[in-house]
């Protein structure tokens, strides 16, 4: 039984979280959530706290590692937080020392794709292979990569940032780039890619039942366009149509580059499998080499709504078994 401390850093909320491990299934034993304080320092010092009256509530536990997951940029083998665009302020924030020397124990930090690819490797979806890759699909879109039996951050910390890729010259914008992996496959891009295509068809006066008027359309969410294209709209079901062919596209590059054993996808096709997979699969079919795809399962994230608190866990049990230089 290993017990780990984790420590999830957001832009708005926080949470400190002690679970303990045992071969391949791990237990929250407790948590302690809160809104992210205003200053780095403040929230350094409410992470050790809240970690202590954690212990404190169970003296049954023996802290053996902590991880911290956080959005990037950041440095991870020096502990560095790199001012994340949701964390204004945190400038070269060193995370891992003041909980190393209060606890005793060795810290990980890793981004929150390489910490949800951990969880899903470690107790997930990714269990029993050595070449995973974890996609997020949720906000934005973002890999974490298992490589060879371990995670593969590259030279500084950047590996897996897939969202970037162009997949057109034109189209939604997502990682500041138009066209791109993520403008397609994010939250936020699925919403742009239908409020384009509903004001067409409002112009043309075949507004679609689930968005009537121009005011429904700045409203308009990707959970309604889903909701929408479960439902039979011929509109939605055509946006994730598009959704679909430039996933699976994405997908064929990183089958070809990586030759991975399996793809964990989270969150939006995780609910929206039904309407996404049999044109992702098709599409795999027609762009990835038949012998790598071969090899290859596309499954959706096995953790859900638990991956954040185990995405920390994962990244103590990392640091655990393979501690930083």
């Amino acid at each position: 039984m290993r017990w780990l401390g984790g420590v999830d850093i957001g832009g708005t909320k926080c949470a400190v979280t002690l679970g303990r491990a045992d071969g391949e299934s791990v237990e929250i034993a407790a948590k302690h959530q809160f809104p992210t304080p205003s200053t780095p320092f403040e929230a350094l010092d409410r992470f050790g706290s809240s970690l202590a009256a954690l212990l404190e509530e169970h003296p049954e536990a023996r802290l053996q590692a902590i991880g911290i997951s956080c959005g990037g940029p950041l440095d991870s083998r020096a502990g560095l937080i790199l001012s994340p665009p949701n964390l204004p302020g945190w400038d070269r924030i060193d995370a891992v020392t003041p909980l190393r020397e209060r606890f005793g124990v060795p810290v990980g930090l890793q981004n929150d794709a390489n910490a949800g690819a951990l969880a899903e490797w470690k107790w997930g979806a990714g269990r029993g292979t050595r070449n995973m890759v974890f996609l997020t699909f949720g906000t934005g879109m973002g890999a974490g990569l298992i490589l060879d039996g371990r995670l593969y951050a590259g030279t500084n910390d950047m590996a897996g940032e897939v969202g970037h890729i162009r997949l057109e010259d034109e189209g939604p914008v997502g990682y500041g780039k138009a066209g791109s992996f993520e403008g397609f496959c994010s939250g936020g891009g699925i919403a742009q890619l239908a409020r384009r295509r509903v004001q067409e068809a409002i112009a043309r006066g075949e507004a679609p039942a689930f968005c009537r008027t121009p005011a429904d359309l700045a409203v308009l969410t990707t959970q309604q366009v889903g909701m929408a294209a479960r439902e039979g709209d011929p509109l939605a079901l055509d946006i994730f149509r598009i959704v679909g062919k430039k996933l699976g596209q994405g997908l064929a590059l990183l089958v070809d580059i990586l030759n991975p054993e399996r793809i964990v996808i989270g969150s939006i096709y995780a609910r929206q499998q039904p309407l996404l997979e049999p044109i992702v699969l098709q599409t795999l079919t027609e762009e990835a080499l038949p012998l790598s795809l071969g090899v290859c399962r596309v499954v959706p994230a096995g953790l859900g709504e638990a991956v954040g608190d185990l995405a920390s866990l994962s990244v103590a049990m990392n640091a655990l078994d393979a501690p930083q230089a």
